[in-house]
């Protein structure tokens, strides 16, 4: 498994996972998404993106639309996106970087520390009541130094195993006379009464 920048032929699968998970779409770049790949089978696991607002005094860094397919939850993946964006932000020499999200609990996990509204920067307060009004009501605010931020290592053991769930246990299949290559309806047994 692994996280790479996203290409431009991947932006219709990343608007379809985006409306289907009814996250934020809102200036919607595919060159700002990174996306989580499986080496074995090629498949996207899950994705996320940096968005940047300029504003007169300020220019900062939101972490957004960071979604994970249902088969691949539970793994790291969501972990390994935040991660690569923080340090993408931190390579466009943002200090900070900000969330918007219902998730708080889980981005508190990697170092994110909820603050109130006003502590926002002036783009953000505007962006962050129209996010609770059109898409997460419950909304917070949210940022991380990005020398702060921290990977917790039940992450990164998850994400090396990764795998898609198919939602099917494994079970060993039956074995039946064919396997052992008889022919039932041919095959005669040693204790048969004819019964």
């Amino acid at each position: 498994m692994y996280v790479r920048d996203a290409k431009n032929r991947e932006e219709v699968w990343l608007l379809d996972r985006i409306e289907e998970m009814g996250l934020d779409e809102t200036a919607f770049r595919s060159r700002d998404y990174v996306v989580a790949i499986d080496e074995e089978s090629n498949e996207k696991a899950g994705f996320g993106r940096i968005r940047i607002h300029k504003g007169e005094d300020e220019t900062v860094c939101e972490l957004t639309s960071i979604g994970v397919l249902p088969e691949w939850r539970g793994q790291g993946v969501g972990a390994h996106v935040i991660e690569r964006l923080v340090e993408y932000a931190g390579d466009e020499g943002f200090d900070t970087v900000y969330s918007l999200t219902n998730a708080a609990d889980y981005l508190a996990q990697f170092g994110f520390e909820r603050i109130e509204p006003a502590q926002l920067p002036e783009a953000l307060r505007d962006r962050l009541a129209i996010k609770q009004e059109n898409i997460q009501p419950d909304a917070v605010p949210l940022r991380v130094a990005v020398d702060r931020f921290r990977m917790p290592t039940r992450f990164r053991s998850r994400f090396k195993h990764a795998a898609a769930d198919d939602g099917e246990e494994e079970r060993e299949p039956e074995e039946g006379p064919e396997d052992f290559g008889i022919d039932p309806d041919e095959a005669t047994y040693k204790y048969d009464t004819g019964g």
